[in-house]
C-alpha cells in the first residue's frame, strides 16, 4: 500500500482565535504568531505530528498522537512580551493520517512513508532559512529531521539527545526505536551524543553499537549519584564540539520523571533539568532543528502537564537562540 492519506492541516486565524484567551491590556503569542510564515521574517516554524504508529511499530504504547494539541493550547496563551515575541514564530500546521495497520510489518512500512512526508515538510521550512520545531508523534521522526537537514546543509548532522533509550535498534524496518541507526546507515547522522541513558533499559547490543561508532553517552544513574555531573557533561559537550557543524537537538519526554509518555518512567530527570538542557545547548551551537517527542497524555490533567511542559521547552529554545 502506498497511499497513506498523509495531509497537513493548516491553521486559520479563526482557529487560533478560538484557542487563544484574550484579556484587555495583554497580548498573547496566539495574537501575534505568524500563520503565513512563508511570507514572514519569523525565525522559527512549528510543525506538529498527530500520529503514534511509530512507537507502536516498536511494540510500544499508543498515545503520542495526543501531545500536539495540548501543547498548542498552552503555547498560544503564553504572554507576548519582551522575552518572547509571536512575530518571530511561524505555525506550519499538523501532519495527520487516517491509516490503520493490522501487522507490525504494515506499521513499519507506514513509518517509512511517513519519513518521506515529514522530511518534505521540514525541507520546506529549511528552504525558507527558518528553524523547524517538530512537536508530537514518536521518536521515529528524528530520522526525517536528520534526512532533511543533512540534504539541505549538504553535510551529516551532529545530534544530541536526552533520552533513557539510545534509539539505535536494528535495521528491521522503521519505527521509533531506530531513527539514529537508520540515519547513520544513510549518512545523515554525524556525531551522536545521548545524555541520561537508563542502564537497564538499553540492550548490550545497543551499547556495543554506540561504542563501535565512537558515539558519546552518559547514564542517568551517574546523575543520581552526582547531579552536578549533568550540567558538567552538557558544558563539556559545548566546549569540545566543532561549532562549525550543524546540531539537531532531540528531547524525549520519556526522560522526565512521571511525565505521561509512551514509555512512562517514575525515575527520571526533573522538568527543570530538561529546560536547562535546551537552554544550554541552544545558545552555544549552530542549531538546525528542535525535536520534542513521545508525550502521550490520556486525561485532561495529563494534557495540562504535557502541554505546558512542551510550551516551556519550546519557549526556552526560542529565547536561547534569540538571546545569543
Amino acid at each position: 500500500m502506498s497511499n497513506y492519506n498523509f495531509k497537513v492541516e493548516c491553521f486559520t486565524s479563526n482557529d487560533i482565535k478560538k484557542i487563544t484567551s484574550h484579556r484587555n491590556g495583554e497580548q498573547k503569542i496566539g495574537e501575534t504568531i505568524q500563520i503565513d510564515w512563508t511570507h514572514s521574517t519569523c525565525k522559527f516554524v512549528i510543525l506538529g505530528v498527530i500520529d503514534d504508529i511509530g512507537p507502536q511499530a516498536n511494540f510500544g504504547l499508543p498515545g503520542a498522537v495526543n501531545s500536539f494539541t495540548p501543547f498548542l493550547n498552552r503555547f498560544l496563551n503564553m504572554q507576548d512580551n519582551r522575552f518572547l515575541k509571536g512575530e518571530s514564530i511561524g505555525l506550519f500546521g499538523t501532519i495527520k493520517s487516517d491509516y490503520k495497520y493490522t501487522t507490525i510489518g504494515e506499521a513499519r512500512d507506514y513509518v517509512s512513508h511517513l519519513d518521506n512526508y515529514v522530511s518534505k515538510c521540514v525541507t520546506q521550512i529549511l528552504e525558507q532559512n527558518k528553524i523547524p520545531i517538530l512537536i508530537g508523534g514518536g521518536h521515529n521522526n528524528g530520522y526525517p529531521l536528520l534526512k532533511a537537514s543533512s540534504e539541505h546543509f549538504d553535510q551529516s548532522i551532529d545530534c544530541v539527545n536526552l533520552d533513557p533509550h539510545a534509539d539505535c535498534r536494528a535495521l528491521e524496518g522503521r519505527h521509533s526505536g531506530n531513527p539514529f541507526s537508520y540515519a547513520l546507515k544513510n549518512k545523515y547522522l554525524g556525531k551522536y551524543t545521548v545524555f541520561g541513558l537508563h542502564e537497564s533499559y538499553n540492550s548490550e547490543s545497543i551499547y556495543q553499537f554506540l561504542d563501535e561508532h565512537n558515539y558519546s553517552y552518559s547514564f542517568f544513574e551517574d546523575y543520581i549519584d552526582s547531579p552536578q555531573q549533568f550540567i558538567n557533561d552538557i558544558t563539556n559537550f559545548n566546549i569540545n564540539r566543532n561549532k562549525q557543524r550543524m546540531l539537531g537537538i532531540e528531547l524525549d519526554l520519556d526522560s522526565i520523571a512521571m511525565m505521561p509518555t509512551s514509555a512512562y518512567t517514575p525515575s527520571g530527570i526533573m522538568i527543570e533539568w530538561a529546560r536547562k538542557y535546551i537552554r544550554l545547548l541552544s545558545k552555544d551551537n549552530k542549531i538546525c532543528y528542535l525535536h520534542l517527542t513521545e508525550g502521550a497524555p490520556s486525561s485532561p490533567l495529563e494534557d495540562k502537564i504535557v502541554g505546558k511542559t512542551l510550551a516551556y521547552l519550546t519557549a526556552d529554545f526560542i529565547k536561547a537562540i534569540q538571546n545569543k
